[in-house]
């Protein structure tokens, strides 16, 4: 871990490390917060007996430690040998350890903020369910989705109906549309669940589902950063795109492969271009085409009426010059709303694009 001052050696002695903390033997004694006492316990154990315990923490209170380790300033000897004694005395003052609620409660709040003890405990406590259902509305419905068609269409169903509506919509419309009309049909004639099968379906979910999800592989950061080119305008991102690939020919090459841009949309299915069409409005739709390439252009008239094809033709041919950042902003909604219709299943985007032609 990256947690242990600089300075310290993973195999100094405890006691030389504990002399670490203390800073300005003259420094004013004061009183340390939760987080504080965390810090500086971890400080004094040092990376051989700290890491073990930074191990079982989860990224926010890393985060949260790591905060107060870097604005711990001065830990006087005094202060240093009273908050030791407070912990020895702590563990020790019953002769035994005893593990409950209470003792549990207490010690969290020794470290951490009262509403993240709170949160936590009362995940433990129960009602089993409440902040389990906030977490899965926060897990991204593709995600959610591709676990979910996997279980049978009851248990969807009781878990849609506990989820916030709004993103169970979403995971809805991310489920095969076999199962999603199976899924509707039970949740409308969905009876109070009881309360044992409720419990059954929290705790499988938060085994097998929520507890992999912390550790499942990162997100590709090729795959992050071309969405972050995509919303670049094409001056900004033809001079990152250039500076990247002089440094890295590779890493700009799978990113202009994973990106969607303006002229991709021409490599959608007729039908998908049509939907499109039918959703722009027809203004924004001549603007981002006066920027156009050829091909793209011949692709979006030769997807609309012979009539709806002129008049967007005469009505690109009034608009006389335009300026580019207005046809890139036109040219960014278009691909913009291409993607929320793919999110909500009305088209599909192929990620893969193929340039093989067919022939007959």
């Amino acid at each position: 871990m990256a947690l242990a001052p600089a300075t310290t050696g993973d195999n100094l002695p405890a006691a030389t490390q504990v002399n670490q903390l203390v800073v300005g033997g003259d420094a004013q004694s004061r009183k340390l917060s939760g987080d504080e006492k965390a810090a500086v316990l971890l400080l004094a154990l040092g990376p051989d007996f700290g890491r073990p315990i930074l191990q079982e923490l989860d990224e926010i209170e890393v985060r949260a430690l790591s905060r107060a380790m870097v604005k711990l300033g001065p830990v006087t000897q005094e202060m240093l040998d009273d908050l030791l004694g407070e912990f020895v005395i702590t563990i020790s003052s019953n002769g035994t350890i005893a593990g409950n609620s209470d003792t549990t409660q207490r010690l969290l709040l020794s470290f951490l903020p009262p509403d993240r003890v709170d949160a936590i405990m009362e995940e433990i406590r129960g009602p089993a369910g409440r902040n389990m259902w906030e977490k899965l509305s926060n897990v991204q419905e593709d995600v959610l989705a591709s676990y979910l068609k996997n279980e049978y269409p009851q248990t969807i169903a009781v878990v849609l109906s506990k989820i916030d509506t709004e993103h169970a919509s979403k995971v809805l419309a991310s489920l095969p549309e076999e199962l999603a009309i199976d899924v509707v049909q039970r949740m409308l004639s969905l009876d109070p669940v009881q309360k044992d099968i409720l419990e059954k379906i929290e705790t499988t979910l938060r085994t097998e589902f929520m507890s992999t999800l912390s550790t499942t592989k990162r997100r590709d950061s090729h795959e992050q950063m071309a969405e972050i080119f995509n919303s670049f305008d094409r001056q900004t991102e033809a001079r990152f795109i250039t500076s990247l690939e002089e440094n890295d020919r590779d890493g700009a090459e799978r990113i202009k492969a994973l990106m969607f841009t303006f002229e991709d949309l021409s490599k959608l299915e007729a039908g998908a271009i049509q939907v499109l069409l039918q959703r722009m409005d027809k203004k924004e739709i001549g603007l981002a085409l006066k920027g156009a390439n050829d091909q793209v252009k011949e692709t979006f008239f030769g997807n609309m009426s012979a009539r709806a094809g002129k008049m967007l033709k005469d009505d690109m041919e009034a608009m006389g010059p335009v300026r580019l950042k207005d046809v890139d902003e036109a040219q960014s909604r278009m691909v913009s709303t291409a993607k929320d219709l793919a999110a909500r299943g009305e088209i599909v985007i192929q990620k893969n694009k193929s340039n093989e032609e067919m022939i007959g």
